[in-house]
């Protein structure tokens, strides 16, 4: 019997961090998504079949003139493109605990399949009687694959941001 696991977005977040001038590391996230599993059983997620949505104009570096810039047509083209969003084709077991989750990234007008590493945290009833499981999810993108081709170069020659993005989150999902 298929079990539907709704996103808990009070106890979840999506983080991406990159480059900025070779030197540091800049991390944003984005404040506003939404998720579903459904699984054959509650126990098996490698039966899972994972939707994810981004909400593009969510984005939040701390920093609100980068953000706006990341929201134009140079990046996520936000008015255009409102939603990121991930479709996964298959779930490895990778031991007990450990996942490959395989799907299709779309990014603006650009999709690619993409692997992310997912690690599962458990399952546990919480105090309101709700089942919940958590996994965290890692991986990396080339954001010019993905049409996030803007890019500048400083008068010494560093690049201002790099191509590699690395995506993480921490996501908590309910039993419906």
């Amino acid at each position: 019997m298929a079990t539907t696991w709704k996103l808990d977005p009070t106890h979840s977040e999506v983080a991406f961090k990159v480059k900025h001038l070779v030197i540091t590391t800049v991390t944003g996230y984005f404040r506003s998504f939404d998720g579903t599993v459904v699984t054959d059983d509650e126990t098996d997620f490698t039966t899972g079949k994972v939707d994810f949505s981004i909400d593009t104009t969510s984005i939040d570096t701390n920093q609100s003139q980068r953000d706006e810039h990341l929201k134009s047509a140079d990046f996520f083209n936000a008015q255009q493109y409102p939603q990121i969003t991930f479709t996964s084709t298959s779930i490895e077991g990778k031991g007990s605990d450990e996942f490959l989750l395989n799907g299709d990234l779309t990014v603006g007008n650009v999709t690619k399949p993409v692997t992310f590493k997912v690690e599962f945290g458990g399952t546990v009833m919480d105090p309101y009687g709700n089942f919940k499981a958590g996994f965290e999810v890692s991986g990396k993108i080339s954001r010019k694959e993905f049409g996030l081709t803007w890019s500048a170069v400083t008068e010494a020659g560093a690049v201002v941001v790099s191509d590699e993005v690395k995506i993480q989150a921490s996501v908590q999902f309910v039993k419906q």
